[in-house]
């Protein structure tokens, strides 16, 4: 049974940055056309009289929660309280509106850096809060927790059907590019089109090379956000548990494979017909060893990725190349 309904209206706060945009191109591609998509200059998620008044004008039948403060190791480490505060007032304001007002559904979406630095691979659900947080992005982490902490305690306090995902490390259209500011693969592909471009002789790269990451195309984050809104109801009986036998609140969403960044680099490389030397930089911290997701309780359910990292990356670097070839033409 769908828990969704093409008459429903949706609310996808964050539609312009890259996962709300996935997530509103699932769901015009399923053939919900109802849409609401605010933009910032249309409400500002930290002001929390706004967002309350906003709902009292749309009155959305399901509501998506996409909007954040992101950013790469450099932006974390530098601007912590603000990663903190902003992320917990948008959660708050959204969530306590949406419960208030009636919302019927509404999916969060959280991040894979909620989990312990060191937690068992590939990373269950319930290993949260078993352990230290990664330091470089730990007051993200913090808020992410919250959030989806405040979706479970709704449901278990008030019935309100919150579910939340946790996505593994996305890349694809709508990515920030930032030279400093940036996640990984971004970054990267950033540097390896600029050198080739500009004939470099060789690409500086931050780290080691060898912590493990796992990347997952945004167009898989956004058919998975539909498919959970459409058929996962924690409280089902063919619903995930965790290792105690409770049911799940929160799920994991990526593509099950790893890479190590020095593969990532050289596979970037190989792609942009980069020649020169790589260069690395070990004056910066590499993060997490490894960070890789279980994604067997969604794949219970009935979903998997469809996009692999090799044909991602071609699209990737293609949109990034003719982006940078506007922006010099």
């Amino acid at each position: 049974m769908n828990l969704i309904n093409f008459q429903d209206t949706f609310a996808v706060f964050g539609a312009t940055g890259m996962a709300g945009s996935a997530i509103s191109r699932a769901l015009v591609s399923r053939g919900y056309s109802n849409l609401l998509l605010p933009s910032r200059n249309d409400l500002d998620l930290l002001d929390n009289k706004a967002v309350d008044i906003w709902m009292d004008l749309h009155s959305p039948d399901v509501l998506i929660l996409a909007a954040a403060k992101v950013g790469g190791i450099h932006a974390n480490t530098t601007f912590p309280a603000d990663f903190l505060l902003e992320n917990l007032k948008i959660q708050t304001n959204v969530i306590e509106s949406a419960w208030r007002h009636g919302v019927r559904r509404l999916l969060f979406l959280g991040s894979s850096c909620i989990y312990p630095k060191f937690a068992a691979q590939p990373i269950t659900e319930d290993s949260l809060l078993t352990g230290p947080l990664e330091t470089t992005n730990e007051f993200y982490a913090i808020a992410k927790i919250a959030g989806l902490k405040l979706c479970a305690s709704l449901r278990k306090q008030y019935n309100f059907d919150a579910i939340s995902l946790m996505p593994t490390n996305l890349y694809g259209p709508g990515d920030n590019y930032h030279a400093l500011n940036s996640h990984v693969l971004p970054a990267l592909v950033r540097k390896f089109v600029v050198a080739s471009n500009v004939g470099s002789p060789f690409v500086e790269c931050w780290g080691t090379g060898s912590p493990r990451r796992e990347f997952m195309h945004v167009d898989d984050l956004g058919s998975a956000s539909v498919f959970v809104l459409e058929n996962w109801d924690p409280n089902a009986l063919n619903s995930p548990l965790d290792t105690h036998g409770n049911p799940l609140l929160h799920l994991n969403v990526g593509t099950g494979n790893d890479i190590t960044i020095t593969e990532l680099v050289n596979l970037i490389a190989h792609k942009t017909g980069f020649t020169g030397q790589i260069k690395w930089n070990t004056s910066y911290p590499d993060g997490t060893p490894q960070k890789l997701l279980d994604i067997s309780s969604l794949s219970q359910l009935g979903w998997t990725p469809l996009v692999d990292l090799s044909t991602g990356l071609d699209s990737t670097i293609k949109d990034f190349s003719e982006m940078y070839a506007s922006m010099n033409s």
